[in-house]
C-alpha cells in the first residue's frame, strides 16, 4: 500500500487531486458526469446504509426515503468546491473526522470504477492507486486553489472563456453563482468577497496567466 507523507487530520482543509490511470478519459458522456455528482453527494455522509449502486436502482418514493434520512447523518468531509475534468478530478474539501477524506474519496473511486468497468465492459483499475492532498495553510492559498480549480475547464479549453464556465455543470462554479442551494459550502469562499461580481472578477483575473502555466508545467515534470 502506498505510504502517504501529508497527514490527513481532523479540521484541516485539503486540496484533493486525482487522475485516471494511464491519462485515459473517465467521463465518457454526461450521464458518466452525472454519476459522478450523485456519489460524490452520496458519499459526502457517514456510513450510508448500502452502496449507491443500490440506492441507484430503487424506486424514486424509497430514494426520497432514504434520502432524508441519509441526510440527518453527519457528514465527513465538507465540499467546498469541485470540479469533474475528462481524465481527473480536483476537490477542495474539510476534513470533518478522522479518515473522512480517505473514506469519501475511497467510497466515491470505487464505486464509480464499479459502475464505469461494468458500463464498459473493463476490468482494473481506474484511478491511480492514492490521490494527492496538499494542506491549505493560509486564507490566500484556499482562495488560490478555489479559482485554480475552476478554472481548469478553460485551462484546458472545454470551454473557451469564464462566461462559459458558467454552463460547465461538473464544477461547483455555477453553484457558486446561483442563489440555489447545493451540496457545496460556497459561503466559505465567498464570504471573503463583497458580492458575486467580486468573486467572478477574481476568478476571470487570472484565466491568461493559468493557461501559461498549464501550457510549460509539462517541461518542469519531466
Amino acid at each position: 500500500m502506498p505510504y502517504r507523507k501529508i497527514p490527513i487530520v481532523s479540521g484541516e482543509i485539503y486540496h484533493v487531486f486525482n487522475r485516471s490511470v494511464a491519462k485515459q478519459p473517465i467521463f465518457l458522456s454526461k450521464r458518466d458526469f452525472s454519476r459522478a455528482i450523485e456519489c460524490i453527494k452520496f458519499y459526502q455522509r457517514s456510513d450510508p446504509p448500502f452502496r449507491f449502486s443500490h440506492y441507484d436502482r430503487l424506486p424514486k418514493e424509497q430514494k426520497d426515503q432514504i434520502t432524508k434520512i441519509i441526510n440527518k447523518t453527519p457528514p465527513i468531509i465538507e465540499i467546498l468546491t469541485y470540479c469533474l475534468m475528462p481524465n481527473h478530478i480536483h476537490f477542495l474539501l474539510k476534513n470533518l473526522t478522522e479518515n473522512g477524506i480517505i473514506k469519501f474519496m475511497s467510497n466515491f473511486q470505487n464505486s464509480y470504477a464499479k459502475y464505469f468497468n461494468t458500463k464498459n465492459e473493463r476490468t482494473g483499475t481506474l484511478f491511480q492507486p492514492m490521490f494527492q492532498a496538499v494542506r491549505i495553510e493560509s486564507d490566500e492559498q484556499l482562495l488560490h486553489v478555489n479559482r485554480y480549480i475552476h478554472l481548469n475547464p478553460v485551462t484546458a479549453y472545454l470551454v473557451k472563456s469564464v462566461s462559459e464556465l458558467e454552463q460547465y455543470l461538473w464544477s461547483s462554479y455555477p453553484d457558486y453563482l446561483s442563489d440555489s442551494e447545493g451540496f457545496t459550502n460556497k459561503e466559505f469562499i465567498l464570504k471573503y468577497f463583497k458580492d458575486i461580481s467580486v468573486y467572478k472578477q477574481f476568478v476571470s483575473d487570472q484565466v491568461d496567466y493559468q493557461r501559461k502555466l498549464d501550457a510549460i508545467k509539462h517541461l518542469a515534470l519531466e
